[in-house]
């Protein structure tokens, strides 16, 4: 099929579902003036110091720096943690949330960020699972229990010029040890993962219901590169021998399996040209 053709059977595809499974990848956030981590220029450009220091994302998403240097952790994640708070979600996210709540078996979001966007824009906390966590929560760097809190109330003090956070740095109110992100990190063997984990089951059930009810499910993905496939994966498993369509939105890595639809866009424009060619 031509473009025209894939645009045109997409379409069809979000009007006639019964259900919506969203994937999300980083390019989601790119198109809300979210950082391209992608390569270490991508990095360095948004954080400067780290250039200085040749420290590299991989290196700096290592919960080593929280005990080798907290300040810089937390200058580094605390700027985000801002950065994420301020943030508006692209016009995207608000026009698949519409067509979200029309499908009369509803809908679910996978995504690998850890930005928040989907909860700002408007989607339902209980229809999300964030399989790298979430920066909005908080857990103790020891950790001394097994406890998840909401970082509502933490407001990192970043001085934006060298990304380092001022004191008080936030604490564990269990035990008053350092506390961090309840990220998934890179060699992080201490991350916390029953929130995930409940959400996870939640997506399970809610797929398991959709294949014995025999519910068309189209499954939108966006912004899901190869370099850290686990959303692609996720994609390809829900439409695996079930009676779901992918639609794979991605300005470079759009190859699809045989069968399904590829669109050569970015999230947020690749989801409003769709829904401009449904007419909806």
């Amino acid at each position: 099929m031509d473009l025209d053709e894939r645009m045109r059977a997409a379409a069809q595809l979000l009007k006639k579902a019964d259900a919506l499974l969203v994937t999300a990848g980083a390019g989601m956030g790119v198109d809300s003036g979210l950082p391209d981590f992608r390569g270490n220029e991508g990095f360095w450009k948004a954080y400067p110091p780290m250039a200085r220091l040749g420290v590299s994302f991989v290196e700096m998403a290592d919960p080593l720096w929280f005990d080798r240097d907290p300040s810089l952790a937390w200058g580094f994640y605390g700027h985000r943690l801002n950065l994420y708070r301020r943030t508006i979600p692209h016009g995207g996210f608000k026009r698949l949330l519409e067509i979200c709540k029309k499908k009369k078996e509803g809908y679910f979001v996978f995504t690998s960020n850890v930005d928040g966007q989907f909860q700002i824009a408007g989607f339902d906390e209980d229809r999300i699972e964030e399989c790298h966590g979430s920066l909005h929560h908080l857990q103790c760097l020891r950790p001394c229990s097994q406890d998840i809190w909401e970082a509502r109330e933490v407001t990192p003090d970043v001085d934006e010029t060298q990304f380092r956070a001022r004191d008080p740095l936030p604490r564990c109110p269990k035990c008053g040890s350092l506390a961090r992100p309840n990220v998934l990190m890179f060699n992080d063997w201490d991350w916390i993962p029953h929130r995930t984990r409940i959400q996870g089951d939640r997506l399970h059930r809610w797929i398991e219901g959709l294949s014995r009810s025999g519910a068309a499910l189209a499954v939108v993905e966006m912004g899901a590169g190869k370099a850290v496939a686990t959303v692609r994966m996720t994609s390809e498993a829900a439409v695996r021998g079930g009676k779901a369509t992918l639609i794979r939105i991605n300005p470079r890595d759009y190859d699809v399996p045989a069968g399904h639809i590829a669109i050569p866009f970015g999230a947020e424009e690749g989801i409003l040209k769709i829904l401009e060619t449904a007419g909806v």
